[in-house]
């Protein structure tokens, strides 16, 4: 094992919960921003999803920058934007605005996704041509904006261009491993909903990874569920709330987070909840003692450089508690050996 440090961060998905709006959700945010801050995690970041009852982060930039506001030492960025939406010019000038209100503290991760269901996803598309299969090059003119500005460049990211911005590229995919690799750029997995590929992308990145300006060597960071009580039970009663927004997700009816339950039993279907169990099943439910034994399981088994936890609990309270109890065990590892 390496004797240094290894990062750890947080992705917030800004949960609205039922019986309360979005008003309470960005309080929330700022508050768990601000105890992330003081527990050491790196990087605070949040999510693009659009018409989405549960998910407050639409604007992301502009929660990036609310919460960016509110703290003074952590990276505040976007996981992520999803680029298939906007105009790479937007973005840059979204981006470089809150590179230089906080300078060196702005991340820009970037997806191929929607974020959304189809119908949502043509009403945000800039012109009815734009697709996921123009990511490629939607990636490159969004780089090119931050570059230093060429002689007789006609259009210029203002501000932006010249800014240290570091671009992430997020997926769930091998695609998305793949171009991170040849486009030299750090890579984040979402194993907190799609774990299938894994270990499969980030092999594929790490081997065809090709140094550039932006990163000389390769750099991967996954994501993963983390619930942490005092009690395993009460750890499970929480990632209830999460299952249960799955499983009307999964169905077609997205709604705000509902309060745990005892028991998923009667909640859905053989078939539902097998599928329930294959998304989640990177998720480390439990104790101090049992998130310990799951984070150094899963840094082992990934050799990840970074590893970002996010978790979808109803209860404030109970919320802050876990991603405190979670930076305890996080504050003691270190990179897997290679």
């Amino acid at each position: 094992m390496s004797d240094r440090a290894l990062p750890y961060s947080v992705l917030d998905l800004a949960p609205i919960l039922r019986e309360s709006d979005a008003g309470q959700t960005f309080r929330n945010t700022v508050e768990l921003a601000q105890q992330a801050e003081r527990l050491g995690y790196r990087r605070y970041w949040l999510a693009e999803h659009h018409n989405m009852p549960g998910v407050a982060s639409a604007a992301t930039a502009v929660v990036v920058g609310h919460v960016a506001g509110a703290t003074h030492t952590i990276r505040v960025g976007s996981g992520g934007i999803m680029l298939p939406n906007h105009a790479p010019l937007v973005i840059a000038e979204q981006f470089g605005t809150l590179a230089s209100l906080y300078p060196g503290r702005i991340d820009l991760g970037v997806g191929r996704a929607p974020g959304t269901d189809p119908v949502t996803a043509q009403a945000l598309r800039r012109a009815r041509s734009e697709s996921v299969d123009e990511f490629p090059q939607d990636l490159l003119e969004l780089q090119s904006y931050f570059a230093s500005v060429r002689p007789g460049q006609p259009i210029q990211a203002v501000p932006g261009a010249g800014l240290d911005v570091p671009i992430w590229l997020l997926g769930s995919s091998l695609f998305s491993a793949h171009l991170a690799a040849s486009l030299g750029l750090p890579y984040a997995f979402a194993s907190h909903f799609a774990p299938d590929h894994l270990l499969e992308a980030l092999s594929i990145y790490r081997t065809h990874f090709e140094p550039s300006a932006a990163l000389a060597s390769p750099y991967a960071m996954a994501c993963l569920n983390v619930f942490a009580a005092d009690t395993e039970r009460e750890a499970g009663r929480l990632f209830t709330s999460l299952q249960q927004q799955f499983l009307k997700l999964r169905r077609g009816t997205p709604g705000p987070l509902s309060p745990p339950v005892a028991s998923l039993e009667g909640l859905g279907s053989p078939v539902e909840l097998a599928r329930l169990n294959q998304a989640f099943r990177e998720a480390i439910v439990g104790t101090k003692a049992t998130v310990r034994q799951g984070l150094e399981s899963f840094v082992e088994r990934t050799q990840v450089d970074e590893v970002m936890i996010t978790a979808q609990i109803y209860d404030h309270r109970a919320r802050l508690h876990s991603f405190a109890l979670a930076a305890e065990v996080l504050a003691t590892l270190t990179p897997a050996a290679t």
